[in-house]
């Protein structure tokens, strides 16, 4: 398990959102398709992905998601960052490729960083 912060450390990340620092995580699933995401079947995890829209924060709000992490240098714009704070997700962001992130968050989370 990691924070927030510790999350966004390991992949250099901006924390756009911070709904609580302490929050736990305990592993990411990494996709763009986000029907992939709502039957991921995880709980208290990272949502990693390239998408920047609103569907991407009610899909993780809907499976349990505690925070998400935009990739590729992308960054979530006011609208985003609101339907966020209101879902009580955090957001990050961070300038490295998806499969950079995500070999970083695999060191962090072990195996559970695979999904």
């Amino acid at each position: 398990m990691a924070t927030i912060g510790t999350t966004a450390a390991a992949v250099e990340a901006a924390i756009v959102v911070n709904t609580n620092s302490d929050t736990e995580i305990r592993e990411a699933v990494v996709s763009d398709l986000l029907s992939d995401v709502l039957v991921s079947g995880r709980q208290d995890f990272l949502l990693v992905t390239s998408l920047v829209s609103d569907q991407v924060i009610r899909s993780a709000e809907l499976v349990d998601a505690r925070a998400v992490l935009f990739t590729n240098g992308k960054h979530p714009g006011d609208s985003l960052q609101n339907l966020a704070r209101e879902a009580d997700i955090a957001l990050l962001a961070t300038p490295l490729r998806t499969f950079e992130a995500a070999g970083r968050l695999y060191e962090l989370f072990g195996d559970e960083a695979a999904g």
